[in-house]
Parts: structure tokens; sequence; C-alpha cells
């Protein structure tokens, strides 16, 4: 599992050392995107991010609050082709990522303040690893029921790594033979669904890829 020490020394790029060169995005790159995404933060102090994978259960950066929120006018899919991590270019996964349409229920972190600068570039380093997404400002409501601006990385539909067929059928059968140096694939999913049941939250779509995945693990 990745942790704060691994992507702020860079040894977590050895888990992705078999990535496509022109896959992985410099640092240059990741800052830059920041940066541009910063400059159109929207008013207020507070910097909220909306976690609906593995920012659910493994966040990284350090927040002070964390809800569970919606995000009306996206849906989960499981667009991205995966190289790296829980997958290889032999054998490539699928990724999670949000694409209009539809509504997402999930959790919204705010940072903390006191290391913003920290907990951001701990977030882009491996958010934007590939550029397999776009930084999107959002806006969730919370669980209270208050309205806040929220970061949300959406699908990218570049062509080198956007699948436009994200079907369970289809994503399940890939995710079942996709293992890397960060654990298989499936176990990605089975994490994504005990995390949305222990926030008592439901994602149809998460719950037809994950059973389609036990009916493969349990076939003859």
């Amino acid at each position: 599992m990745l942790n704060r020490d691994a992507i702020r020394s860079g040894a977590f790029l050895e888990s992705f050392s078999h990535l496509p060169p022109e896959i992985l995005w410099t640092q240059t790159q990741i800052d830059q995107s920041l940066a541009e995404t910063m400059a159109k933060r929207p008013a207020g102090k507070d910097i909220w991010v909306f976690g609906y994978g593995s920012l659910m259960w493994n966040p990284l950066s350090r927040f002070d609050r964390r809800a569970s929120a919606t995000l009306h006018g996206w849906r989960r899919s499981f667009c991205i082709r995966l190289f790296g991590g829980r997958g290889t270019p032999q054998r490539p996964g699928r990724m999670l990522a949000l694409e209009p349409g539809g509504v997402t229920q999930g959790v919204a972190l705010r940072l903390d303040a006191a290391t913003l600068e920290e907990e951001l570039h701990i977030l882009w380093t491996r958010e934007m690893l590939t550029g397999a997404y776009t930084p999107a400002w959002t806006s969730v409501t919370l669980a209270t029921g208050e309205t806040r601006h929220a970061l949300a990385f959406v699908a990218n539909h570049c062509p080198q790594q956007y699948e436009a067929d994200s079907s369970p059928a289809t994503v399940a059968r890939l995710i079942a033979q996709a293992q890397g140096p960060l654990g298989s694939n499936a176990e990605y999913v089975f994490q994504l669904r005990q995390a949305l049941a222990d926030c008592a939250l439901t994602d149809a779509y998460v719950e037809e890829v994950a059973q389609a995945l036990e009916r493969i693990e349990t076939a003859p």
C-alpha cells in the first residue's frame, strides 16, 4: 500500500518502473498541473477533496475534517487502462475514474491548512503520476446538507489510457487477471466495496463489478 514516506522520497516509483516511458509524467508536469488548478481555485480558505476510490480508505494527505458527500453529475467508471501499481503493460487492468452523468457518493476531505502545500504535493504526485485524470473543481453536498467546493479527479480521455467500454462484464474480465507491485486489481474493487459499506454507502456499478469478479473467481 502506498504511504506518505514513499511518496515524499520517491520510493513509490519503484512500483511503477515498468510503465511505458511516454505514460509517466515528470515532476515538472505534475507541479504545473497543480499550479494551474490552484490558479482556478474558488474563493474561500478551505480546500476539500472528493474521494470516491482509494482516497476513501488510504487518503495519504492529512485532513482535519471528513464527511460523507454526494457529487451530482458524475459517475464511477473503470475507464482508465491500468499499466502500473495493480497492473502491467502485458496484463493491464482498469483504474477507477469519474465520467459525466449520474451521481456519486463518497467522502469529502478537508485538507489540513497547517500543512496545505505538502498535502497538495502528496496528492498531486499520487493522482497525476500518468496524467490519466483531469483535476476539476466541483460542488459536493455533505451529509450535513452543507455545500462545498471540492477537487475531484475525473477521467482524462487521452487515447493512450482511456477506454470507452467500462461495462461491468468487460472490466471484471480484465481486472480479474491484473496484478502488480501494489497487489491485485481485484483487491482494489473489494476494498472499495468495503469502504463504501463502512460509510453506509452503496454504488450499483461497483457492486455489479464486484459480483462479476466473484463469479469469475469461483468459476470451475
